[in-house]
């Protein structure tokens, strides 16, 4: 199991207001550059939101909602204070409740 941690907020905000795409696009080429294996994901409709014990969270987030979700805590932290107005926490996963921690309701069709 390992320990996903999250910045969540609307996808419009993540996707549309805030310039994410260039930051996570910078964040990408410098671990490139320096042989990094990529330790974040933008996930458009979270599936984690719909376990039980993140109901709390879900409903105070805009829906449909969009999560960065990373395994380096930093990140995540730094992401929250640039972005401001975001939601923050984590999970453990795989789990019986999150068994794909990177799961999106986004159908790929």
């Amino acid at each position: 199991m390992s320990t996903y941690y999250y910045v969540l907020a609307s996808q419009t905000f993540l996707t549309e207001v805030e310039p994410l795409e260039e930051v996570l696009r910078e964040r990408h080429r410098n671990y490139q550059e320096q042989g990094k294996e990529v330790d974040f994901w933008l996930v458009l409709e979270p599936a984690f939101l719909n376990t039980p014990a993140f109901q709390e969270q879900k409903a105070k987030c805009p829906q449909p909602a969009a999560a960065i979700i990373s395994t380096n805590k930093t990140f995540i932290q730094w992401l929250k204070l640039r972005l401001e107005y975001v939601l923050t926490g984590e999970f453990t996963a795989p789990s019986e409740t999150i068994p794909e921690p990177l799961a999106s309701l986004v159908s790929s069709s």
